[in-house]
């Protein structure tokens, strides 16, 4: 039942992520976050269209849950705008996504994925990880890891897969085009740091 809940919430969090603001205000943009989510129970041809979303995208990793909603309510104007220094939260998961699927995909002899079946020390590399990142104060990062592992400890996902709570393709793939674009934008500007000096 956890599972059906998700995809409802994934639908609209994705769709109120993807929408322009239309200039609304604040009000009503929770009323539109809202109609999202009722809409995501409006049944076609006997599903869901959230269930329609869910077949093709299947369930999100919890930490892509928390970066959602992380999103939502900065659209929100609930949290304040982005700080600098999330470039570390893109690679970190974007390198999670880049060891896991090309190994899943045949790409490679080592199998990643089935560590998360007994992910005893990928808990304590994780919690490593989120104290160092505490330290270093990249909060989003910390709530998502923190999220992901309470949420894998409780059960609440029908996979029992450790990286089925950190990483989806979707989170990887978001965090790899973000890293492209950025890598792309300071490249444009040192090129034109050099044409100006020269």
């Amino acid at each position: 039942m956890i599972n059906l809940w998700q995809a409802h919430i994934s639908f609209a969090l994705i769709l109120f992520l993807l929408l322009p603001s239309f200039g609304l205000n604040k009000a009503w943009r929770v009323a539109l976050l809202i109609a999202l989510l009722a809409a995501s129970f409006v049944p076609l041809d006997g599903l869901t269209l959230a269930a329609y979303l869910r077949s093709h995208i299947d369930d999100l990793a919890i930490t892509t849950l928390v970066f959602m909603a992380w999103g939502c309510l900065r659209r929100l104007d609930v949290l304040p705008p982005a700080q600098q220094g999330q470039t570390g939260l893109l690679i970190l998961f974007a390198a999670m996504a880049l060891v896991l699927y090309p190994a899943t995909l045949g790409l490679s002899d080592l199998d990643p994925y089935r560590f998360g079946f007994s992910p005893r020390p990928m808990l304590v590399f994780v919690a490593l990880l989120t104290l160092g990142l505490f330290y270093l104060r990249n909060y989003l990062a910390v709530v998502m890891l923190a999220s992901a592992t309470l949420a894998f400890t409780a059960g609440t996902k029908p996979s029992h897969n450790y990286w089925d709570y950190l990483v989806d393709p979707l989170l990887g793939l978001y965090c790899c085009l973000a890293l492209l674009l950025l890598a792309m934008r300071w490249t444009y500007g040192r090129l034109g740091t050099l044409r100006r000096s020269a």
